[in-house]
This record gives structure tokens, sequence and C-alpha cells, in this order.
């Protein structure tokens, strides 16, 4: 869904919304993610790796990772751990072209309001044969306000996906659906009350009891050769291939 709203409201509504997130949120170790089996063995394979805007979920490898991220909470810590990490933007990469063998953007591209930049800026980045690993939030229809208030541009048709995807020499390998929003319109709705009105509340909420239990209740990643089916699902996990 696309959102009319300027480049600069959009960029402070997510650096907002993040900044109070990761400023009282404890680093989870990529090995706790579900997505550890898949960029555990990717990463083996990758001397040289990127990952985007991770806060204080890394997917991969920290220690020898490059990181991005807009929040200084999320890139003091993972400084901390042993990453390359430093604030800055999927829109404009500090690195050199063909500089990565694998680079992760998990929920980043739907963030920003020119994600042909930043597309552009992450095939720029990888080199030819080289992995990005991706998710994203699908189907316009299942736009809601929590959407608007994590700072999202827009939720992709798959159809729409794929083109842009194409347009800067990615070929999807697999894909599978991934993440958890609630389907529950009033949980939607009591959650966007909190955080809006009690954030420093929800935000203790979240991050000391229900992120802990999400991780408990993580699916297992089962991929399909292309896009899959996307009728019943509201988010991809894509890998892709740098041509």
């Amino acid at each position: 869904m696309e959102v009319r709203m300027t480049i600069e409201a959009l960029a402070l509504v997510n650096r907002r919304f993040y900044d109070a997130l990761w400023g009282s949120s404890r680093l989870v170790r990529p090995e706790r993610l579900n997505t550890w089996q898949l960029l555990s063995e990717l990463a083996s394979k990758s001397p040289s790796r990127l990952e985007v805007g991770p806060g204080l979920r890394p997917r991969l490898p920290i220690a020898g990772t490059h990181f991005i991220d807009i929040s200084p909470f999320a890139v003091a810590r993972l400084k901390a751990e042993g990453g390359l990490a430093m604030e800055g933007t999927v829109g404009a990469l500090p690195f050199a072209d063909g500089q990565f063998d694998l680079i992760c953007a998990f929920d980043i591209i739907e963030h920003i309001e020119d994600d042909q930049g930043g597309f552009r800026e992450l095939s720029r980045v990888l080199r030819k044969g080289g992995r990005l690993v991706l998710s994203v939030p699908i189907h316009a229809a299942l736009w809601t306000d929590f959407d608007a208030l994590v700072g999202h541009a827009r939720r992709y048709e798959p159809g729409e996906l794929v083109e842009r995807l194409g347009l800067h020499h990615f070929e999807i390998e697999r894909s599978a659906p991934f993440g958890m929003q609630p389907a529950n319109p009033w949980l939607v709705r009591q959650g966007m009350h909190w955080l809006i009105h009690h954030r420093e509340t929800a935000m203790r909420w979240y991050n000391g009891f229900i992120a802990p239990i999400g991780l408990l209740f993580q699916k297992r990643l089962r991929f399909s050769p292309g896009l899959i089916e996307t009728g019943a699902i509201d988010e991809l996990i894509l890998v892709c291939e740098r041509r």
C-alpha cells in the first residue's frame, strides 16, 4: 500500500519508533531466531557480509559482519559484540560496488519512500552471484494502522515485488511464509492504543514479556522454489541471487 508521506516525515516516524524500541531492549542473538539454520549456512560461504537495519535482532553472525542501522542504541550494542556497525540507511550504503557476498534486509525496504533507490543500493554493493535475503509485508488490503505506526510506506503486491526485484537484477531462488502479525483486529487496536498513549509501558511489556514468548513459538521456515502461493499469508521471506 502506498502512503503519501514526505520522506522527512517517514524517516522521523521510523527513528522515533525504533529509538524507543531498541533503547529499552536487550540484544537477541541470531542463534535464537528461526532464520539461523538458513543464514548460518549461507554465512559460512560468505566471507563478506552485510545486514541492513537489524536493530537488536541481528540475523547474521555478529562478529565480522557489517551492520547499518538508523538507531545509535543498536549500533553501539552491535559494536560491543564485535560487529562492524555504523549508522546509516539502505538508500545510501557507504560501501564499494560488489563488496558483499551476502546481504540481509529484514523488514526494511517497505520503510523507505524511495524503495527503488533502496533496491538499487542493495544490488550495487552485492557481487554477481551473491545472495540477498529479505522479508517484506504483502497485500495492500491487509494494511492496518499498525503499519503506519511502525513506519511502513507500503505493502507489496507479489507481482509488483517480483518486478522490482527483477529490475535490479535479483532473481528469487526460494521463499517461505514469514512474520507473526496479529490477525485479530481487536489486538491490533489495543496494541495501537498502548503504543500511542502509554508507549513506555507498552515497550516494557513488549521487550520483557511478549517478545521472549514470541521466540518460543517461532515456526520453522519451510522454503519452496521460486515465489510461493501468497494468498493466505501477509509477509514473505525471500532468498534472491544477484544476476
